[in-house]
């Protein structure tokens, strides 16, 4: 079962970087666009050549349309898409100031007591993302500049946050058990993924 759950939190991870790396892509021709845009519309080329200058904007030179649409909608599914891995490595930030001085028990009660909370908290999220994806689906709304659906952003960060509750339970399952048991089920930080 672990490996099951290991290898879809991996395929969110690859999927998320996948779309990360197109954003980042889309960013830089859309800020190259809007530089060269300028150019052509300043002064000196204008001044230059005002006939290849409006060539090339005819041609649509400038910003991606919808790029900030674009971005807004990748991130927030890149983030639920990564959040599976970081939940089935124990990978989150935390600060063991105050516990590090905790007996192993007190240790492993205290883990399952935050996992639990962390799968709460991602069904919360994914069940207030559905609820959000009903209402753009009922009331149609689209984006300002390339007017597609509102709801498709949020059906793509309710796939990721779906995966990350399903994740955050079976860690959950899994701390709770080895609080019960005593033993080490699942490893913690990047050894936990073999």
């Amino acid at each position: 079962m672990h490996r099951k759950v290991t290898k879809l939190a991996r395929f969110m991870a690859v999927l998320g970087g996948f779309v990360l790396v197109a954003l980042i892509l889309l960013t830089g021709v859309s800020v190259a666009g809007r530089v060269l845009n300028t150019f052509l519309h300043g002064s000196f080329m204008q001044g230059l050549s005002p006939d290849l200058a409006g060539r090339l904007i005819a041609l649509g030179i400038g910003p991606v349309n919808g790029d900030y649409e674009l971005v807004e909608a990748g991130m927030a599914f890149a983030v639920f898409a990564f959040l599976p891995l970081c939940q089935i490595t124990g990978s989150h930030a935390y600060v063991d100031v105050f516990t590090a001085w905790l007996p192993p028990r007190a240790s492993r009660v205290l883990r399952a007591v935050i996992e639990v909370a962390f799968a709460v908290i991602l069904v919360v999220i994914a069940v207030q993302l559905h609820e959000g994806l009903q209402s753009k689906v009922r009331s149609g709304q689209s984006t300002f500049l390339l007017q597609t659906p509102v709801w498709w952003n949020y059906a793509a960060s309710l796939l990721g946050a779906a995966i990350a509750a399903l994740v955050g339970a079976y860690m959950a399952a899994v701390r709770a058990l080895e609080a019960v048991s005593g033993r080490v089920i699942v490893a913690e930080g990047p050894e936990a993924v073999h």
